[in-house]
């Protein structure tokens, strides 16, 4: 699956845009000025999203990847 795949399926479950959850991790302090904070590990950020969004571990590190700055 191509990681625009992966964001198209995490759109369609959740309702939110890729730029939404760059919202959203701004505003949980994940990510300052659009990049994630140095102290920010990779399984806060995609425990967050299983737990909140219910997402599966592949969908997560996809958001997660986005965060990092990886183009769709």
């Amino acid at each position: 699956m191509s990681f625009q795949a992966y964001l198209d399926n995490i759109q369609a479950k959740t309702g939110k845009s890729p730029s939404d959850f760059k919202e959203m991790a701004e505003a949980k302090g994940f990510t300052e000025n659009g990049k994630i904070k140095s102290d920010v590990k990779a399984t806060q950020i995609t425990n967050w999203l299983k737990e909140e969004f219910e997402l599966g571990h592949g969908h997560a590190m996809a958001i997660y990847a986005l965060l990092k700055g990886k183009e769709s």
